[in-house]
């Protein structure tokens, strides 16, 4: 099998990772912060290691500042409904994800936002400026995702957030593509929020996630409950992260989180990235010459996390992504990829494309041995 969805989730995970979800499910796995005994309180020391490692590889100052989710999704729910607010304005770009789309849309049926959607170039990769000349008297947040999970473009996020700190407006980064293989900082890209998954580039387990909240951020909880803090006081805590930790957390999801995140720092995302750039590009050269093909992605690596979208001719991309993986074993994503929006700016709105994205355990073998696949089917469809 050849496993080209690391988009979708990174697969295999490092062995440190199911290691540590194992050592924890076998010795330590209580109930963090919900007691004093010896095993609650390792439990917490557990996830507590893994906050401070997450926030090193983002550059977070202050761990408390980082609240666990079960995925990007929910951090990217609490981030717009714990903000936005009737009547308000929303910037935000054409190639987001579902995940960012769909509450901006329920809000905007349900509270009458305005939502301003920027469109970029032939890739989707959009002009700074076009942020500036969007922003209104009631702009109350700015969202763009780090890396589109559609065709891999990178986005120009620290010009972004340099605008929108100029202007006083929140700016949420959805890092849910490009997060462990492309240098992530809050700090220099003026990022108020940061929301990220921990199943992709961070190498965890599905399930988990997090979303980053700068210091002077307030926004309104979407869940209450036990917080293991002021438990007799009647509201949920204000404290981070306790505020929007309600609940037990998935303390063996976040250990193995915090082990991935821990391998990536140790690798280095600059040699992660390098490493996938090879590849893509590889990727990108050898079904550019498969004839009938057209390629949606770029393969500069300096402009792509990894994501190689393409069609071939007019066959259904379900079809071929159904006959790589059939005939071939090779795993890919077809479809829209949650992200219509992105297909429409990119022209591939009806059936969408299928998506080769690489991982750091791939290889150069496992790139030709897909582009010589697609040649087959080509050759095989055209006679």
């Amino acid at each position: 099998m050849i496993y080209l969805d690391n988009a979708a989730t990174s697969f295999p995970k490092p062995d440190c990772v199911c290691l540590e979800m194992y050592r924890c499910m076998r010795e330590y796995c209580a109930n963090p912060g919900r007691g004093g005994h010896a095993l609650s309180l390792k439990a917490g020391m557990a996830v507590n290691r893994a906050r401070e490692t997450v926030c090193r590889l983002f550059n977070i100052r202050d761990p408390m500042r980082l609240a666990f989710t079960k995925n990007a999704t929910e951090a990217i729910n609490i981030a717009i409904k714990g903000l936005v607010f009737p009547g308000c304005h929303v910037i935000t770009t054409a190639m987001e994800h579902n995940a960012v789309m769909r509450p901006l849309r329920t809000l905007e049926r349900d509270m009458g936002i305005g939502i301003s959607i920027i469109k970029g170039n032939e890739f989707g990769e959009i002009d700074p400026f076009d942020v500036r000349r969007s922003i209104k008297k009631n702009t109350a947040l700015v969202i763009c995702t780090l890396s589109s999970n559609v065709n891999g473009i990178i986005m120009p996020v620290a010009e972004i957030g340099r605008t929108a700190r100029e202007y006083g407006i929140p700016f949420l980064v959805d890092a849910s593509q490009g997060a462990g293989s492309l240098p992530v900082d809050v700090e220099a890209w003026n990022a108020d929020m940061l929301a990220f998954p921990g199943h992709k580039g961070l190498m965890g387990p599905q399930g988990t996630g997090g979303l980053y909240v700068r210091e002077g951020i307030r926004l309104r909880t979407l869940m209450e409950g036990g917080t293991g803090s002021n438990s007799e006081y009647a509201f949920q805590p204000e404290i981070m992260p306790d505020m929007l930790e309600s609940g037990t957390l998935n303390t063996p999801g976040i250990v193995g989180l915090g082990a991935g995140a821990e391998y990536v720092i140790k690798i280095g995302t600059g040699t992660i990235h390098e490493y996938k750039s090879r590849l893509t590009g590889l990727l990108a050269e050898g079904l550019s010459q498969v004839p009938g093909v057209r390629l949606y992605s770029h393969a500069d690596g300096s402009r792509n996390s990894g994501i190689v979208a393409m069609n071939l001719a007019d066959m259904d991309p379900a079809k071929l992504s159904f006959i790589l993986d059939k005939d071939f074993g090779i795993c890919t994503r077809a479809g829209l990829q949650c992200s219509p929006a992105a297909h429409a700016s990119l022209g591939t709105a009806g059936l969408g494309s299928v998506r080769f994205s690489v991982g750091c355990f791939n290889t150069e073998n496992d790139v030709i041995l897909a582009v010589e696949a697609v040649e087959r089917i080509a050759r095989s469809t055209a006679t």
